[in-house]
């Protein structure tokens, strides 16, 4: 069957074709799978107080369980993808960087729509589901019977923000396109919009036929607030704000941080040291930078809403799983960083919103750390799938039952090999493969501005104790990173 589908008229034959040999009797759950890029812990569904309207992130969390603290396990695309995509930590699979060839690390591993596929489920996807280094190559086609690529990127003429010694064209910022339909995102939102509606025509056909009709797991992968920070005008200082807020800073920040840290971030630090220059050329760039990241938010928001509101007029939308996550977080400035790739709270911290009639409570807040390692396992739990011991989390299904349970496992984070964090309700303790460390105190320390890691206070050292069991005593070594084909 071809895989690529693009059009809604062909969406009936996908249907159609995987509909036979069912039981009449199948009243497993749909799944929507909504996945987004680089939204941090800045927006109004985590902290009210934020500029960064999401209102229909919101409205979603109301109708079920809002992670108030969820975390990735990596914060980094290809990895913390792979992770949450196959149940599996970078620390089983090897999977650290953002191009390494996961596939071959991992040649037989079911993905999470495998899974459903095994078990009867039409698997449809759109957008950014897997990394796309490389022009998409780290697609895993094998995980869907009906896909829609991600729309190339359209670039303006020039770059928007004047800045053209500034990194590449993906390291722009601005109001673009002209036309909202010509964004990549709409592309990706209509095409899971045409799936829903589809799936309820197929569902009203079977209702008069007396068919089976099997459940759909549609993964819908939006790419914003992901750079370059392009989002359509109307979307740009939303609200009517004069100035948005900027992230907050502390100059002294980096006094006490280790040498793991410097380390980590060596790369990356032309981001921030770039962004420094430009606005000491120009009064006034951050600021755009911010506000641009801030109307990628919205735009995403506003995607989401789109697909949502799609659910909601169908049929489906009663018995329909709906888990909304971030693939990571994203800093815009704090602890003088520009990007992700590092193991403090704005890397790490995400939206998760699940959704589970009959399971969840809507409105409900749960505030225990959880990390990734908790989807793979969720998911086939709750659309009463083999559970799969050789996963690296455990279902969150008591914790959807009882928001306020307690759940012994703190959430951890990986990034390269060596390097990891450990979160619970209070702490965040930071280890590096250099063997220096970091600790906050989210009770007293939100921003994370004073590294407790060498205090010899004993509260402090009983926290280092504790965090410490829980990082992990074996570890892959790299995979290999894929290679670009040669070509002729």
């Amino acid at each position: 069957m071809k895989r690529y589908i693009l059009h809604a008229a062909s969406l009936w034959l996908v249907f159609a074709a995987l509909t036979t040999n069912l039981p009449a009797n199948d009243t497993r759950p749909n799944v929507l799978f909504i996945y987004l890029d680089d939204m941090n812990d800045w927006i109004s569904l985590l902290d009210p107080s934020s500029p960064i309207k999401t209102p229909n992130l919101e409205r979603l969390a109301r109708q079920g369980t809002l992670f108030s603290r969820a975390y990735c396990m990596s914060a980094a695309c290809n990895p913390s993808r792979v992770a949450t995509l196959t149940g599996l930590r970078p620390t089983t699979s090897g999977v650290y960087g953002n191009k390494t060839d996961w596939r071959a690390a991992l040649p037989s591993r079911k993905t999470i729509m495998q899974q459903f596929q095994t078990a009867g489920y039409q698997v449809f996807g759109a957008g950014k589901i897997f990394h796309h280094h490389l022009n998409g190559a780290f697609h895993d086609d094998a995980s869907f019977d009906a896909f829609q690529p991600m729309r190339k990127q359209l670039y303006p003429p020039e770059k928007l923000n004047g800045a053209s010694k500034y990194g590449s064209r993906n390291t722009d910022w601005g109001s673009w396109p002209n036309r909202e339909e010509d964004s990549i995102d709409f592309g990706t939102a209509s095409y899971c919009i045409d799936v829903l509606k589809s799936a309820q025509l197929r569902r009203q056909k079977a209702k008069e036929s007396g068919e089976a009709v099997a459940p759909f797991f549609l993964a819908c992968g939006v790419f914003k607030p992901h750079s370059p920070f392009f989002a359509p005008a109307k979307y740009q200082r939303d609200g009517g704000l004069e100035q948005m807020p900027m992230p907050l800073r502390n100059s002294a920040d980096w006094d006490d941080l280790p040498s793991g840290a410097a380390n980590l971030i060596r790369s990356k630090k032309w981001f921030w040291d770039g962004m420094q220059r430009l606005d000491n050329s120009r009064s006034g760039v951050y600021q755009e930078f911010v506000e641009a990241y801030a109307a990628c938010c919205r735009f995403a928001d506003a995607q989401v809403g789109r697909v949502l509101k799609s659910l909601e007029d169908t049929e489906a939308a009663k018995d329909t799983v709906v888990i909304l996550l971030s693939d990571h977080g994203f800093h815009l400035g704090e602890k003088d960083h520009i990007e992700k790739f590092a193991l403090w709270e704005k890397s790490n911290h995400i939206p998760l919103i699940i959704v589970a009639p009959g399971v969840t409570t809507a409105g409900s807040v749960c505030e225990q750390p959880v990390d990734c390692s908790v989807v793979y396992p969720t998911l086939l739990d709750l659309c009463d799938l083999p559970a799969d011991p050789s996963c690296d989390g455990q279902s969150l299904r008591p914790l959807l039952q009882s928001p306020d349970k307690t759940w012994e496992r703190p959430a951890l984070m990986t990034y390269g090999r060596g390097n990891h964090a450990v979160r619970n309700g209070r702490w965040r303790y930071i280890s590096y493969s250099d063997g220096s460390a970091e600790l906050y105190d989210h009770k007293t320390d939100p921003n994370e501005w004073k590294n407790l890691a060498n205090s010899h206070h004993r509260v402090h050292q009983d926290a280092v104790a504790e965090l410490s069991k829980w990082l992990p005593r074996a570890e892959a070594w790299e995979a290999k990173d894929l290679k670009p084909k040669k070509s002729r």
